[in-house]
């Protein structure tokens, strides 16, 4: 019996658990059972699409044997089985990087972090808060051989061959003094209902019953075995025979988090198409929301036949976060995920399915609007992502996306901006590129300030690449407020000719700027929608910001052009007035560049030539005192 290391990940992930997440220790039967659940659900699936399963007796049940003098607990199921290479692969190892990140994400916090296992796939490892020692006895379907894995949770682990007369899985935990108290019936059948009543197989608990004999006065305790959950797919039936508790334990046997989850919608189709869904919005965000290898939430049955379970062609990918099932009556058993991705069945499935999820979280932004400022909270950048690609839906993702505002408290939305437009107005503005803090006293809102006209800040970094791609919301234009286009929404009309009178009176200066500045700027020219500062820049159009190159340069796109930004100038501002009368000499340049320096740090862009500014600054300041 050779012995084994565990990998490092996993021997830190063990000393985490059964140290950091001692106060809430239940869960280890929840993540057990899921497991077990998780392996019959594969194994019968392949006995109805694989020939060489077919053979293969299905008789699907997890089963739990308690000795309460013993203190051991053995959980049992007939689904898919592992052989040796599979119990060094799922025992002994962490595949995922995001259940590596699990490492990092621990808060402290015992009953946020149990959360955590579920969501990460490392639920088995949950059994060592319990028990000071765990065999795992297992046969793989189609195999001979079965395999025993024997460890204490601390060194490492053994493997060596063993006998199991079908094929599945049996894990006996033997209690440590913190798992005793679960070596009760009654506390096992409280929490089997609690987590996985909903299961959709059945679960056995075997345990010495007591019952009282009246003849001879006293409890006699008998062997008994007894069914411990509804195991019924609840999905498929109607939503008036379900309660909220139903609904709720539910999600959490599916997902593995304890909390309540914030909304679900159950749908069933009939007509051309017959299906099943019910979908959940976790309170949450799925701490791998973020990683390009984030765990799908939604389980594809087929005539409540469990299919899979990490298919992205479910759902588009901005709605990731979402929870729940998809039961088709339409689609073959033996459907491959690389079927899906053509499948017109799930397509269309697929579109209804996030025409509803919009529509319902539109109904709680109507209806129970703090209750969707809690899921904005959460969700409000993966739908930003979602109008970027998915066209079809643009103008649903504009009322559901929420904005920070100079108006408002909060957050905003669109339809709430366009009752605050002033008269004549003739677009919806928004600032991007930077942190809020930056773009609220960024000198590009002067003028909008001065007129009460109110400006988005898009702060999210990937903003500006969103809405440089969406020009109306419903008939109003949306306008960057960083791009020299929109200047000329704001000029005066009712005084154009003391507009072009002043540009025209600084002509000679800032002849004199674009010469000092040279290639390092595009233009430069009088600004209208300067209030209090002496200069700004902008881009044009088509262009990316500063900020933006600097951002998708970040991103390893080294090979984009480098547009030269336009700098304005303010007419009315001191410091241009003094310019006017005193334009020659070194003094001028020196001011030259430093009003595109601070034009530059008010947009968040580094300097290229910090020791040149500082150089020219103090020139500056020596002359003035």
């Amino acid at each position: 019996m050779a012995k084994q290391e565990f990998q490092t990940e996993v021997s830190q992930l063990l000393q985490l658990i059964v140290h950091s997440l001692y106060s809430h220790p239940e869960i280890f039967l929840r993540e057990l059972i899921s497991n077990a659940s998780d392996a019959l659900d594969k194994l019968r699936h392949l006995t109805l699409v694989e020939d060489a399963y077919k053979t293969i007796p299905f008789d699907p049940r997890i089963d739990l044997d308690l000795d309460e003098e013993a203190q051991t607990l053995v959980i049992a199921d007939t689904g898919i089985g592992m052989n040796e290479a599979d119990l060094i692969s799922h025992l002994g190892t962490i595949a995922r990087s995001g259940t590596k990140n699990f490492l990092s994400q621990l808060s402290g916090d015992a009953k946020k972090d149990s959360n955590l296992i579920g969501q990460f796939g490392v639920g088995f490892y949950s059994a060592f808060m319990v028990a000071d020692k765990i065999e795992v006895v297992s046969r793989k379907a189609g195999e001979e051989q079965a395999w025993r894995w024997t460890s204490d949770g601390k060194s490492g682990f053994e493997i060596e061959p063993a006998e199991r007369m079908v094929p599945g899985t049996t894990i006996v935990l033997h209690f440590n003094e913190e798992g005793k108290q679960y070596a009760n019936s009654w506390r096992l059948q409280e929490i089997v209902k609690k987590y996985s009543n909903h299961i959709a197989f059945p679960i056995f608990l075997t345990y010495d019953k007591s019952e009282w004999n009246a003849e001879e006065k006293k409890s006699i305790k008998t062997r008994t075995t007894e069914q411990v959950n509804a195991a019924s797919a609840l999905w498929r039936r109607s939503k008036s025979e379900i309660s909220e508790d139903d609904y709720k334990e539910l999600y959490q046997a599916i997902t593995g988090d304890s909390t309540d989850p914030l909304f679900w919608f159950h749908t069933k189709a009939e007509g051309s198409l017959e299906y099943t869904t019910l979908f959940y919005i976790p309170a949450k965000a799925p701490l791998d929301l973020y990683q390009s290898d984030y765990r799908v939430g939604v389980k594809l049955y087929v005539k409540r036949v469990f299919i899979m379970d990490d298919a992205k062609e479910l759902l588009p990918q901005y709605l990731r976060f979402v929870r729940g099932i998809i039961d088709s009556e339409d689609l073959p058993l033996n459907v491959s995920r690389e079927i899906l991705q053509q499948n017109r069945v799930l397509t269309s499935i697929r579109v209804a399915s996030v025409k509803k999820i919009l529509s319902e979280l539109k109904n709680i932004a109507t209806n129970k609007p703090e209750e969707y400022l809690q899921f904005i909270g959460e969700y409000n950048r993966p739908l930003k992502e979602g109008l970027y690609g998915d066209y079809s839906n643009r103008e649903a993702l504009l009322d559901l996306v929420r904005f920070k505002s100079t108006k408002a408290e909060g957050v905003t939305s669109l339809s709430e901006v366009m009752t605050r437009m002033k008269d004549g107005q003739k677009a919806i503005y928004y600032i991007t590129g930077g942190r809020e803090s930056l773009l609220r006293n960024s000198p590009l809102l002067e003028i909008y300030k001065k007129k009460d006209i109110e400006v988005l800040i898009l702060d999210d970094d990937f903003d500006e690449i969103i809405f440089a791609n969406i020009d109306k919301y419903g008939d109003i234009e949306l306008k960057s407020v960083n791009k020299a286009s929109t200047s000329e929404d704001l000029k005066d009309e009712s005084e154009p000719a003391e507009e072009e009178a002043k540009a025209e009176s600084i002509k000679p200066l800032l002849d004199k700027i674009k010469a000092a500045l040279g290639d390092q700027i595009k233009d430069v020219r009088a600004s209208v929608r300067l209030a209090d500062s002496p200069s700004c820049i902008v881009s044009d159009e088509a262009e990316p910001s500063l900020q933006m190159q600097q951002i998708l340069r970040s991103m390893g796109q080294t090979d984009i052009p480098a547009p030269k930004p336009t700098l304005e100038i303010n007419p009315d501002h001191e410091i241009v007035k003094k310019l006017l009368a005193h334009p020659d000499g070194a003094l001028a340049e020196d001011a030259a560049w430093l009003l595109l320096d601070q034009a530059l740090l008010m947009e968040g862009v580094p300097l290229k030539d910090p020791a040149s500014f500082v150089q020219r600054l103090n020139r500056v300041l020596t002359a003035s005192i």
